[in-house]
């Protein structure tokens, strides 16, 4: 008899429904008026990705643009001059490049979030006027259709070929590094395969966390390693920004320590790996201990994630769309 279908926590809906405001403006050097077009204010999906937004903008800027035959699919965002990559969600780029102080407190993630997510109702105003007084700061992105930094960036393309199988690529090697092989999403029928991507394009949880439960073993201590990336963005104040990524095979569960002679010591159960453990054994200088933030703190989803929190448990809850927990080092202090 197969196990029921877990449902989903609510952590893992709030993870989905976290919104970031953004403000977008078309980059000057291609706007044909002198005082600048109008931004383009919406509350976007972390988990989401912004080449999804190009259409729109397109047709927003379409007056202003001084070459108007460009192409939706020519678009690329900058933050203060940096590329951002298009095959990274979007909660990703905005922990690795804005700045803001990640959200630190004695309450979980799924908490946290609650706060900031903003789903938008049938009713709500169009995304463009949706920016009040009060409102938390929008993150500022530059929209450009011309001068593809091709040294940065690869192409997109019309068909969306491009974005689609950087996706699904992605969730295949997550996939890969769960069970040891990527069958799981290579045995998708056709009709799953198309519409898992079609639910990140629409945003769909219900249609997204259906097809999440074939693809995800359930119950404890199922996976084979966790799909986990660590990203080290360069200090602020650096004369050359760069981005390091950092990934290891880690499993579930720490396996008893043996002592010096080799046999297993008074620890004679398996230990669950953590977001501590396993930041302290990729990154010792700057993760000292297991347990506190010492040097640098782990971000993931706006939020400060608590060193013993067990790192099965947040990405089954906490991962993007892909499969992946990414996890963005922040300097403490």
């Amino acid at each position: 008899m197969a196990s029921p279908t877990p449902a989903p926590s609510a952590i893992q809906r709030r993870v989905w429904e976290g919104r970031i405001p953004l403000e977008i403006t078309l980059s000057p050097a291609e706007c044909r008026t002198y005082d600048k077009a109008d931004p383009y204010l919406i509350c976007y999906p972390r988990v989401s990705y912004l080449p999804f937004l190009l259409p729109r903008l397109r047709a927003f800027f379409a007056t202003f643009l001084i070459d108007i035959e460009v192409q939706d699919y020519q678009g690329w965002f900058s933050f203060e001059g940096v590329p951002l990559k298009w095959h990274y969600p979007l909660g990703l780029l905005y922990d690795l490049y804005s700045g803001a102080d990640p959200v630190t407190s004695k309450s979980t993630v799924g908490e946290h979030l609650s706060h900031t997510a903003s789903p938008r109702q049938p009713n709500d105003p169009e995304p463009h006027n949706v920016h009040e007084p009060g409102d938390p700061i929008p993150w500022q992105l530059q929209v450009h259709f011309s001068d593809w930094p091709d040294q940065e960036l690869v192409r997109l393309d019309a068909d969306g070929r491009v974005i689609h199988d950087a996706f699904i690529n992605s969730v295949k090697e997550a996939d890969f590094v769960r069970n040891g092989t990527a069958k799981r999403i290579m045995t998708l029928s056709k009709e799953d395969s198309s519409g898992l991507w079609q639910a990140v394009q629409e945003h769909d949880f219900t249609n997204f966390q259906r097809i999440s439960n074939i693809l995800i073993p359930g119950g404890p201590n199922q996976f084979r390693n966790i799909p986990l990336r660590i990203f080290l963005p360069s200090p602020p104040n650096s004369a050359t920004p760069s981005l390091k990524v950092i990934q290891s095979l880690f499993p579930p569960t720490i396996p008893p320590a043996a002592n010096q002679t080799g046999a297993p010591g008074r620890q004679t159960q398996p230990q669950q790996q953590t977001i501590g453990s396993s930041l302290n054994s990729l990154l010792p200088s700057l993760f000292p201990s297991k347990r506190i933030p010492v040097l640098a703190k782990p971000v993931l989803q706006g939020a400060v994630v608590p060193m013993t929190a067990p790192l099965e448990e947040v990405v089954r809850v906490a991962g993007y769309a892909d499969g992946w927990l990414a996890i963005v080092v922040s300097m403490v202090g």
